[in-house]
C-alpha cells in the first residue's frame, strides 16, 4: 500500500498521501489546540453525479514528492492571511467507491471565521495546483483524467 507523509518539526502542520481509508477523527483530534477556540473538518466524498454524468468509482494518482511540497506551500500561503494553529491534509490515492473519503482538511484557529475561510482557501487551491490527478470512471464504461489547473500527461 502507498503511504507518503510530511510532518513539520514545530508538529504543527501533517500532510499524508495513502490509499488507506482516512481516518477524520484522528486527523480532527491531531489539530486541537487549547489555545485555539475552532476546528473545522472538511471531508470530500466521491460523489454519484458530475455535471449531469453518473460515477461509478473514482481512481487518484499523484507526483508524491512535489505534491506534498506544494501542500506545504499552500498552507504557508493561507497562514500569511489566516491564523492558523495547526493543520492535517489527508488525501486518498487508488481506487475509491461513491461515499468514500478522498480528502480531508483539518485546521484550528483562534476563531472559526479565519478556520473556515483557511480550509476553504486551501481546498480550493489544492484543486488548482497540486499534481494529484482524478480519473472519473463513469457508469457507461468511459473514464476521464480530470485536474483543472495541472493537466496529466
Amino acid at each position: 500500500m502507498e503511504h507518503r507523509s510530511y510532518q513539520s518539526p514545530e508538529n504543527d502542520l501533517t500532510i499524508e498521501l495513502t490509499e488507506s481509508d482516512i481516518d477524520h477523527e484522528a486527523l480532527t483530534a491531531s489539530v486541537r489546540d487549547s489555545a485555539c477556540g475552532a476546528v473545522v473538518l472538511f471531508l470530500g466524498t466521491v460523489r454519484e453525479f458530475t455535471q449531469g454524468r453518473q460515477t461509478d468509482s473514482l481512481a487518484y494518482e499523484a507526483y508524491h514528492e512535489m505534491a506534498i511540497r506544494e501542500l506545504q506551500r499552500l498552507v504557508a500561503e493561507a497562514r500569511k492571511s489566516w491564523p492558523l494553529k495547526r493543520v492535517g491534509i489527508v488525501h486518498r490515492l487508488g481506487h475509491l467507491e461513491l461515499g468514500e473519503t478522498a480528502i480531508a482538511i483539518a485546521v484550528s484557529s483562534p476563531h472559526r471565521a479565519e478556520a473556515f475561510a483557511g480550509t476553504q482557501f486551501l481546498m480550493d487551491e489544492i484543486k488548482k495546483t497540486v499534481p494529484i490527478w482524478k480519473q472519473e470512471h463513469w457508469s457507461d464504461g468511459t473514464t476521464e483524467w480530470v485536474h483543472p489547473g495541472f493537466p496529466k500527461q
